[in-house]
């Protein structure tokens, strides 16, 4: 089987690369990295070392690469003919790549191919796959929308990996934590004869999405900002830090209490999966910089993102969620010059009140939080 994956990065080669391989796959990376692209067509293959004792390697073959900015067609005559399409490029790209999966559905149709085949977003976002789905759909007419919709699915899926920002002499070396997770909506599929040893298969993602994304996600963040405000730089040094930690704590303590309330989830199994991801944070084997895991930040302050979204619905249930909105506060405080989204950020701060600013960022429209925010950021500010 063939599947053709966007993003040739770290978590495209450590995560779901290894897990197709795993069951059989041939894979296609899609990618403009050129010296990537160009390693995985000499050597068609990489090895993948697991950042824990032993530090045991894997080696997977049967690879190639395109580089879709040099040979687009490639790319639609490549999914033409695959089994599956898969991602791990980033939710702010899905759109730049949303045409070129468009190319090859149209000549999947051109050519009679009506297997079934499944698009997947693994991404750390809500609902990915089916918001590439509405890029997607946007480059085909009517009538290869129908056929799309008769043909190719886009289910969601929720991913969770630890791939930190690594450098190695070996380009296509990647190093990952031995934890990884992979569910799937089985309801938005079309091609469920497609079954992966190593994924999960949900009836309703939703939970598991949310779950991950205001536990890993927030959680991560959360040390990566608490760290930041004490000047570590390092996720390795900040949880050092008995100070960090008890952060992350609280804050994990705040979104358990919402995916309890919401979900339903047994308290004391996820008490369980608080832990364990603690535990991941601290792995030795693992140096993550707070650059990395902080960027993005007027992203990640987003309505429906990993602190605004719990904080609202925490306070609609009328449950505490004080550790959020202080964890938000700190965020404003991030401010390194290779990452855009925090430039963009401090420049704000100069040009315009903090409230307009939380306004901005978060397109909260309950003043009351917004307040809540600002008198995190005066507090942390006082506090430098």
């Amino acid at each position: 089987m063939l599947d053709v994956h966007f993003g040739a990065g770290n978590i495209g080669r450590g995560f779901i690369g290894e897990t197709l391989a795993d069951n059989g796959f041939k894979i296609t990376f899609v990618d403009v990295n050129e010296t990537l692209i160009d390693e995985l067509n000499k050597r068609n293959g990489y090895t993948i070392e697991l950042a824990a004792e032993g530090q045991k390697h894997i080696e997977v073959h049967d690879v190639k690469g395109i580089n879709n900015g040099k040979d687009p067609k490639a790319v639609a005559e490549e999914i033409a003919q695959a089994d599956m399409v898969t991602t791990a490029i980033g939710p702010k790209i899905l759109k730049f790549i949303a045409p070129l999966i468009a190319d090859g559905i149209k000549l999947r149709q051109a050519n009679n191919n009506t297997t079934p085949i499944d698009v997947i977003a693994c991404e750390n976002m809500i609902g990915g796959s089916q918001s590439l789905k509405q890029s997607v759909y946007a480059a085909l007419n009517d009538d290869e929308q129908a056929w799309a919709d008769q043909y190719i699915g886009f289910p969601n899926a929720a991913v969770d990996r630890i791939v930190p920002l690594q450098k190695h002499d070996d380009p296509l070396f990647v190093s990952v934590e031995p934890f990884k997770e992979w569910v799937i909506d089985k309801s938005q599929m079309k091609n469920d004869s497609i079954q992966l040893k190593g994924v999960d298969y949900a009836d309703d993602l939703e939970p598991y999405i949310e779950r991950k994304l205001f536990s890993v996600n927030t959680g991560h963040a959360t040390v990566a900002y608490t760290g930041n405000m004490k000047g570590y730089k390092t996720i390795g040094e900040a949880v050092k830090d008995d100070s960090v930690v008890e952060q992350a704590k609280h804050v994990l303590g705040e979104t358990g209490d919402l995916l309890i309330q919401k979900w339903g989830f047994d308290p004391e199994v996820h008490h369980a999966y608080q832990e364990k991801i603690l535990s991941r944070f601290e792995n030795p084997y693992i140096s993550d910089d707070i650059e990395r895991v902080g960027r993005t930040p007027i992203r990640k302050l987003g309505f429906d993102e990993r602190f605004i979204r719990p904080i609202r619905e925490l306070k609609e249930r009328g449950r505490d969620y004080s550790a959020l909105v202080d964890t938000a506060g700190m965020m404003f405080f991030f401010n390194f010059p290779n990452d855009a989204e925090s430039v963009k950020l401090q420049q704000m701060l100069k040009d315009e009140p903090i409230e307009q600013v939380i306004r901005e960022a978060t397109s909260l429209k309950d003043e009351d939080l917004i307040n809540e925010i600002k008198a995190a950021y005066e507090k942390h500010l006082a506090e430098k």
